[in-house]
């Protein structure tokens, strides 16, 4: 029996219910768990911990409207959607941003677009290319 924890990233934010809310939306994903700093959301065996920065820290953080892209990162987040289409039209009324349809790509039996949360973390989403 494999009794390993399930596989998940840990995405700081300085708005834990926004991102929730936004991963939860566009992700599809499940909260499993919350309390004052965190929120564990689950999707197919995957978790994304949304934790909040210590106040101190955050409160010298400035959030632009559309966001500041972070794109120097040595990370992204590659996140299963059902279509990117829907997950484009969710990003956007929630203060993120899927890039156009023409930014798509294909690759290993998946399409795959680029994509930032209302905190300008970049990540990617992927449907099935069946």
């Amino acid at each position: 029996m494999n009794k390993r924890p399930k596989p998940s990233a840990v995405l700081f934010a300085k708005n834990v219910a926004t991102l929730a809310l936004f991963y939860r939306e566009v992700a599809g994903m499940t909260e499993v768990n919350s309390d004052q700093d965190k929120v564990v959301l689950d999707e197919q065996g995957f978790q994304l911990v949304i934790h909040g920065i210590p106040n101190n820290i955050a409160e010298s953080i400035t959030i632009s409207t559309p966001p500041e892209v972070r794109e120097e990162t040595p990370i992204k987040i590659c996140i299963p959607v059902i279509t990117i289409e829907a997950a484009r039209q969710k990003a956007a009324t929630l203060g993120g941003q899927v890039a156009a349809k023409a930014q798509e790509w294909s690759a290993r039996g998946f399409r795959a677009c680029d994509a930032y949360d209302p905190e300008g973390n970049v990540f990617q989403v992927r449907e099935s290319a069946d």
